[in-house]
């Protein structure tokens, strides 16, 4: 923890510009420097940044736009509600290698085919970015990312010049799909991210939508093409590999979610089997299932009405995690509910139903090691029902 501090701190000193006046000489080299997935779930996903060298200036710099800073007043409030601030940081590239080194991550370099003159243009712009009031930017995971920024920026800059080619791209894929191949899915990590976010992530993606992940924007700009003299050539003038690791491999968690959704199950089949035998309910479980469910539903309709997260809307995990459940969970406790209780199980059993339609035609996919769960609400549902029949 301190090490972060420590190298936030560093970023922050490290921000203020160089004279307006400096030009980068004919040696210099601009490239995109694409890192390798770590282990923790942030860095799943492999990291972008630029790098500009210049050995007459004796600069060898990276720009990094994948910077927060967690001490900023209401950062957690903000960050939930998805106004995300990132920033831009500007600092010396080798410590930072060093950094990747120990963390026994890859990373690649593309040395862009630029002229000086474009190559002082870039640089000029990313010094005006790295300027303190213009530093920040909102951050969204999928849209405008570290990795997008390299793209976008040489778009802005350099509009026709640069011609992006898509044919590496040759199958079709939902940026859902594209971000678990990133993430196993039977992982905490990637049950917590698919529940919260809705089907705007699986519609397919267009080329320019897989540039959040680094893989392709390294794809794209080897396969991208500079006009220079009315000839197209490559972007890429050279590929270097600085740090040489393998690609660190992507596991499922010990203890699973489909690993305890199933123990779930079984305990929830064990409970219901006895039940049925003694033609009673285990009110107590199915409060704890309704109050789970609910909370969750409290939590989407949360993050699809009152936040500006752009993947958050039309969720379909409702139908699961249906949010009245939280507040009609100890109506289910009753011994005699209310005789209306058995038409709001009726819908929560029509919208379990609802669930594989939604899924095979592609509307939304769902964590499969939520299977389990979806099994037991079934059951469950169905056994609230039949006893609240016989009690009438």
């Amino acid at each position: 923890m301190l090490k972060k501090y420590f190298l936030f701190l560093f970023f922050i000193i490290s921000t203020h510009s160089f004279s307006q006046g400096m030009q980068l000489s004919i040696y210099s080299k601009i490239s995109v420097i694409t890192y390798g997935p770590g282990d923790a779930l942030y860095e799943k996903f492999g990291h972008t940044a630029i790098r500009i060298q210049d050995p007459v200036l004796q600069l060898d710099l990276i720009y990094n736009y994948g910077i927060f800073d967690f001490t900023e007043e209401n950062f957690y409030v903000n960050f939930t509600k998805g106004f995300m601030k990132y920033r831009l940081a500007r600092y010396s590239f080798p410590p930072s290698l060093r950094g990747y080194n120990n963390d026994e991550r890859w990373v690649k370099e593309q040395v862009l085919n630029l002229t000086v003159e474009q190559r002082n243009t870039f640089f000029r712009y990313l010094e005006n970015n790295a300027k303190p009031e213009n530093a920040s930017y909102f951050y969204d995971p999928f849209f405008n990312n570290c990795s997008t920024k390299p793209i976008d920026i040489m778009k802005d800059i350099f509009g026709d010049v640069i011609v992006y080619k898509s044919d590496y791209i040759t199958e079709e894929n939902t940026i859902r799909e594209l971000m678990n191949k990133e993430i196993h899915t039977n992982t905490w990590g990637s049950l917590g991210i698919n529940i919260a976010l809705g089907n705007r992530l699986d519609k397919t993606a267009q080329p320019n939508e897989y540039m959040y992940l680094p893989d392709y924007v390294f794809e794209a700009l080897e396969n991208s093409k500079i006009i220079k003299d009315g000839k197209e050539k490559n972007l890429v003038l050279k590929t270097n590999t600085l740090l040489d690791y393998p690609e660190k491999s992507i596991n499922s968690d010990t203890f699973s979610p489909l690993i305890i959704f199933l123990i779930l199950l079984i305990l929830g089949l064990y409970i219901s089997y006895r039940d049925i035998k003694r033609n009673i309910r285990s009110r107590w479980f199915d409060t704890s299932l309704a109050l789970i469910t609910g909370l969750f539903g409290v939590l989407i309709v949360f993050l699809w009405f009152f936040t500006n997260h752009s993947t958050a809307p039309n969720n379909f995990n409702f139908l699961w995690a249906f949010a009245p459940n939280f507040f009609l969970a100890f109506i289910l406790n009753k011994k005699n509910p209310p005789k209306w209780i058995s038409n709001y199980v009726k819908l929560l059993l029509i919208l379990l139903v609802l669930i594989p339609i939604v899924w095979i035609l592609g509307i939304q996919l769902f964590p499969y090691a939520l299977i389990p769960l979806f099994i037991l609400l079934a059951i469950r549902y169905w056994l609230i029902l039949r006893t609240t029949k016989s009690s009438e």
